[in-house]
C-alpha cells in the first residue's frame, strides 16, 4: 500500500495543484486532485483481469479549468460545497437573518453557487498510506453564506477495494452546510451508455421536485412508479428517455448509521458498485446533461453515459422544516462517511 503526493507544476490563486495517488495491495489506483477534490481516476480489475477505470474524468488538470469545460460544467469527480444540490430561489433564514445566494439555473442555488469547492484549491494535511486527507478552510460570506467553515475530507483506499471519504466540518457561526461527493461512474469496459447496468437502492420514497428539480418537501412512495429500484433492475428498463433520472431517494435506513445506499453492477466487467453512506438520501443522476469533449483518451462524454449516486442531507433542507437539519452551529461537528467499493458479480 502506498500515498504518492505529484507536483502538476499548475497553480491556481496562487497555490499548487497536486495529485495523490493511492494504492492498495491488489493494485487497485485512485488519483485524486486537491483542486476540488477531484476523483480523477479509479482503476480496478474487472472479471477478466483487465484494469479498467471506473469514473469519467480527464487525462490531466488542465482540461477541469478550459473555458470549453466550464462553459457546459458537469462537475466530473468534484466535491460539492458549501450545499449540495439546488436551494430554492438561493434564499434561506437562520436566526431570522435571510442570505441571498447566487441565482442560476432558473434563479436557485446550484451546488453552494457560482464558485464552490469544487473549483478550489485544497490544502493537503497528511498523506498516511493509503490515505489522504485535505482541508478547505471557506471565509465568512464566501458565495454569501455565513461563518467561517473549515472542512476536512479523508479519502482512504483499503485492501477491499473501499474508497472511504470521511467528511468533518466546523464553523464560527451558524451556517448552511450539506456536503456531497459528485463522481459519474461507469461500470462497462468500453463506456457508452449506462441503460443496461442493473441498479438496486433500498428506498421505499422519493422527493417530490419542482420544475427547476427542487424538492418540495414531499415524499413520494416508489411503488408502482419507475422509480422503484427496489430490487435489482436494468437503469432503462423503466425510464424516460428523453429524462433518465435526477431524483433524490430517501433511504430506508436510520440518519447517521453506515448502511447501502445503492448497488449497480455491469455484465461486460463483471463489476459491482456498491455505495454506503451514514447520509439520510442518495441523489441519483443519470446524466442527462453530459456534454464533454476530449475526455479520457480523446473520448467524448454523452448523456446517460455515467451515473452518479450523490450522498448527502435533502436538498433544500435548509428551507423544509421537517427535513434533516443543515444548519451547523459553533461547538458543533459536521460528519459524513461514504463507501465506494468495488466487488466482482
Amino acid at each position: 500500500m502506498e500515498t504518492k503526493l505529484i507536483k502538476t507544476g499548475k497553480f491556481i490563486d496562487g497555490k499548487e495543484v497536486l495529485a495523490i495517488e493511492l494504492t492498495n495491495t491488489q493494485g487497485t489506483y485512485v488519483k485524486i486532485y486537491n483542486y476540488g477534490a477531484i476523483i480523477n481516476k479509479f482503476i480496478v480489475e474487472n472479471k477478466h483481469g483487465v484494469k479498467q477505470d471506473i469514473v469519467l474524468g480527464f487525462d490531466d488538470i488542465d482540461p477541469y479549468t478550459s473555458e470549453d469545460y466550464l462553459s457546459n460544467y458537469p462537475y466530473l469527480g468534484a466535491v460539492i460545497g458549501r450545499y449540495a444540490n439546488r436551494i430554492k430561489i438561493g434564499r434561506f433564514s437562520i436566526d431570522g437573518e435571510t442570505y441571498q445566494l447566487s441565482q442560476a439555473n432558473g434563479g436557485d442555488c446550484l451546488h453552494g453557487g457560482d464558485i464552490g469547492f469544487d473549483k478550489k484549491v485544497w490544502d493537503v494535511l497528511s498523506t498516511i498510506d493509503p490515505s489522504v486527507t485535505l482541508q478547505y478552510i471557506s471565509p465568512a460570506g464566501e458565495e454569501n453564506f455565513p461563518g467561517t467553515l473549515t472542512v476536512q475530507l479523508t479519502f482512504k483506499l483499503t485492501d477491499d477495494n473501499e474508497l472511504i471519504l470521511d467528511f468533518k466540518a466546523s464553523t464560527d457561526a451558524p451556517t448552511a452546510v450539506n456536503l456531497t461527493h459528485h463522481s459519474y461512474f461507469n461500470l462497462a469496459p468500453k463506456g457508452g451508455s449506462i441503460v443496461n447496468h442493473i441498479h438496486r437502492m433500498p428506498a421505499s420514497n422519493y422527493l417530490e421536485q419542482d420544475d427547476n428539480y427542487v424538492v418540495t418537501g414531499k415524499l413520494l412512495p416508489v411503488e408502482g412508479t419507475i422509480h422503484d429500484f427496489l430490487g435489482d433492475k436494468a437503469i432503462g428498463q423503466d425510464w424516460n428517455p428523453e429524462e433518465g433520472y435526477d431524483q433524490t431517494y430517501v433511504l430506508d435506513k436510520p440518519y447517521g448509521e453506515l448502511t447501502l445506499a445503492s448497488e449497480t453492477s455491469e455484465a461486460g466487467s463483471g463489476l459491482k458498485l456498491s455505495v454506503y453512506t451514514t447520509e439520510p438520501v442518495a441523489h441519483f443522476y443519470t446524466a442527462k446533461y453530459l456534454n464533454v469533449k476530449g475526455g479520457k483518451g480523446g473520448q467524448d462524454y454523452h448523456p446517460y453515459g455515467a451515473f452518479c449516486v450523490e450522498t448527502q442531507h435533502q436538498p433544500n433542507a435548509i428551507n423544509v422544516p421537517e427535513f434533516t437539519g443543515t444548519v451547523l452551529r459553533p461547538g458543533e461537528n459536521y460528519k459524513q462517511t461514504t463507501i465506494y467499493k468495488i466487488e466482482h458479480t
